[in-house]
């Protein structure tokens, strides 16, 4: 390019090689990120010539609209953004292109954090601009303002300072309003010349950017890449149910459709538009260990980031996208997560999305159970985690129980039995073998409903203190239990209940003396009814299920169970028999009682060999007895 005067030389200041090595190591760790950057400028200037037009309808006579143009030149190695909007004149360039060095590192970093920053001021160039020099070793800016008949250019290859010069007016006239951008690249950024890999990273970031991004193939007619349009800035009313789910599977990559969706735009302190969905199917990452959520973060139609943390963990099976009109646009992820203004939307947004949850369970309970069979684990993980929104979180809970199946805690509330003062659960890992697990005899012998809990997640939420409509959430594999003043359904049942069974006193101690140190207690069971035993924790220990996945992991020492007998089954009574005769018999069946309690909940006997071996030898016996 030819100059119609020398190029002036105007250096940096000392602070620009700091800050420009922050925003290649710092301030982005994606190098993708550059082209979203001057996409970014480009389509602010865009707004600030439609802003302008409105006062100056001459800046637009030519009846352009404005648009982004990107043109990949494998030969020269540069690949230029061009856009259509309101342009710079010499100072402008002089004055945008120098923010950084004009801001001072102390002073950049601040702004960076302040909710209103200078750099996102409508067309104006600022630290988005340099991230170019990630990918570029040289940059070339040639602008026209709207209505100036002068060009210039700005140079700089990001070391000591930049120049700039005006152009001929011949060199000039491919640029007849706006600025280009041309990106001399680096060796290793050669992949940005590829019209597919162009074309990905606008889907991927600047895709609802509102104006036209036109690819310009080196061979081939130019082509626009983007839809051009935020759904999700369009009022409620102009949307059909199609537009939803296109959008929902666009912004998801999903195939599925939404079981719900939440829409709407909020206004006040904090402005933002919200679309987000509620998958149908579980996708296959909802367990990674990072548990990153997946709603996508924008700044005023600016693709920022797909994992800021805009929910809580529990809630990342939650798609869609949240933008904001107040967050600073230049900004890392690292300084979005102590972000107040997301902190903000953060809370607000979260509990608008369990109140819709709410709403759904309550009025559309067929559309609710899709969310809750995929993802009601992940919910309740949050019944753990966020102790605000707790019993709202227990309330959205589904559970199966010894009633039926999705059964509400307010529907378990209402029918609760006289007298009973506790919501009771059992924890374990199959629904059959929580049916069959005798603690439940005593429940159902009164007609108690029972929560069945077979999820991992289970056993941790509940080991919080818990109570929903003041009712405490008590475990049966726990503590005591006292069912004395709920009466029995079966009044036959109410008078065996006083039969006598084996002496309590000489049984306990039998059993004792055989089992020593395998368990930390023997007592008489209130949870029995037809069952010979079972094992339960004490009161200040793990609940059993959750002691068994700590033990998995080697993240808490085994504590002994206590072994709880049924005082009226007739082999507990067999150990109290004639203890000349029946020594040997009573300490087998003592073990006996045990390993059959291990095998109910689960777990394998300490001894499996011996097990086997003496369930042998008391079946022989009893045949031999015949």
């Amino acid at each position: 390019m030819t100059t119609t005067t020398a190029p002036e030389s105007q250096p940096f200041q000392a602070e620009v090689a700091e800050l420009l090595n922050l925003m290649v190591h710092s301030v982005y760790s994606e190098t993708d990120i550059f082209l979203r950057e001057l996409i970014s400028n480009a389509s602010d200037a865009c707004d600030k010539l439609r802003y302008e037009a409105i006062s100056a309808p001459e800046l637009i006579a030519d009846g352009a609209p404005p648009k982004i143009r990107i043109a990949p030149d494998k030969k020269a190695n540069t690949l230029s953004v061009v856009d259509s909007g309101i342009g710079m004149d010499r100072q402008e360039l002089i004055d945008n292109l120098g923010t950084i060095a004009r801001s001072g590192t102390k002073s950049f970093l601040s702004r960076l954090t302040e909710a209103k920053d200078g750099t996102n001021l409508i067309g104006q160039f600022g630290v988005g601009f340099y991230a170019a020099f990630m990918v570029a070793e040289r940059i070339v800016v040639t602008s026209r303002r709207a209505g100036s008949d002068q060009v210039f250019v700005w140079s700089s290859s990001g070391g000591s300072g930049f120049e700039i010069a005006q152009v001929s007016e011949e060199d000039a006239a491919r640029v007849t309003r706006g600025t280009e951008i041309v990106l001399h690249l680096k060796e290793n950024a050669a992949k940005y010349l590829e019209t597919h890999e162009i074309e990905r990273i606008v889907r991927a970031w600047s895709d609802n950017i509102q104006f036209p991004i036109e690819l310009v193939p080196e061979e081939g007619e130019p082509r626009q890449i983007n839809s051009a349009s935020a759904l999700w800035q369009r009022p409620k009313s102009e949307l059909s149910p199609e537009d939803y789910k296109q959008a929902y599977q666009q912004i998801a990559g999903a195939f599925d459709e939404p079981a719900m969706t939440l829409h709407y735009r909020a206004e006040g302190r904090q402005s933002y538009a919200v679309m987000l969905f509620a998958p149908s199917t579980k996708p296959f990452d909802l367990f990674d260990q990072a548990r990153k959520g997946k709603v996508k973060l924008y700044v005023r139609r600016v693709f920022i980031a797909d994992d800021a943390d805009v929910l809580p963990a529990y809630l990342r099976f939650i798609r869609g996208v949240i933008d904001s009109e107040d967050l600073p646009l230049n900004i890392s992820r690292e300084m979005l997560q102590n972000n107040p203004q997301l902190t903000q939307i953060r809370k607000a947004v979260t509990g608008r999305v369990i109140s819709e949850l709410e709403n759904l369970g309550e009025k559309e309970p067929e559309a609710f159970a899709k969310i809750w069979d995929a993802f009601g684990p992940v919910i309740k993980e949050g019944i753990w985690e966020d102790f605000e929104r707790r019993e709202k979180l227990l309330g959205l809970s589904r559970f199966t129980t010894t009633k039926g199946e999705k059964r509400a805690l307010k529907q378990y509330v209402e029918d609760i039995k006289p007298n009973q003062t506790d919501i009771y659960y059992l924890t374990g890992d199959s629904i059959e073998r929580l049916k069959a697990n005798p603690k439940l005899e005593s429940a159902t012998a009164r007609g108690i409903e029972v929560l069945l809990l077979t999820d991992p997640v289970d056993a941790f939420w509940t080991s919080a203190p818990l109570d929903f409509g003041g009712k405490p959430l008590k475990s049966l594999s726990q503590g005591d239990i006292d069912f004395a003043l709920i009466p029995l359904l079966d009044d036959k049942a109410e008078d065996k209940k006083d039969e006598a069974g084996a002496d309590e006193a000489t049984t306990i101690a039998l059993i004792k003396d055989a089992l020593g140190e395998r368990v930390s207690d023997v007592r008489a069971s209130q949870r029995l009814t037809a069952s010979a035993s079972c094992l339960v924790a004490g009161g200040d220990a793990h609940d059993r299920m959750l002691e068994r996945l700590l033990a998995m992991q080697n993240k808490a020492p085994t504590t002994r169970p206590i072994l709880e007998i049924n005082m009226r089954h007739p082999l507990v009574a067999v150990i109290a028999g004639d203890k000349d005769a029946a020594k040997d018999l009573s300490k087998d069946l003592s073990f006996l009682l045990l390993e059959q309690a291990q095998i109910l909940d689960g777990e394998l006997p300490e001894d499996p060999a011996a097990f086997a071996n003496r369930l042998n030898q008391l079946v022989l016996r009893g045949i031999a007895k015949g």
